[in-house]
């Protein structure tokens, strides 16, 4: 025996059938004040200062490791066609 309920409700209403409390305005304060602290924090912060915290190295730290990104793809390719030229196949 099978018995299906389909209750077609909004979720606020449900939340106050089930008696969960409303959480809306905790939220909405809790995000005010988090979009308030990043806008003051970013109004004061510098851009340069902000790079150099994210590319400690700047510009040359991002080449050197886009070089040895670029070793390491290399690298498998002569690692996956190495047992071809040991048996004399290409």
């Amino acid at each position: 025996m099978k018995i299906k309920i389909d209750i077609d409700c909004t979720p606020h209403e449900a939340r106050a059938f089930f008696g969960l409390p409303h959480l809306e305005p905790m939220q909405d304060a809790v995000l005010g004040k988090m979009q308030e602290r990043l806008t003051d924090y970013l109004e004061a912060t510098d851009p340069e200062a902000l790079l150099k915290l994210w590319l400690p190295g700047g510009l040359q730290g991002l080449g050197q490791m886009q070089e040895t990104l670029w070793k390491q793809f290399m690298g498998g390719f002569s690692a996956a066609s190495a047992p071809d030229e040991k048996k004399g196949k290409r």
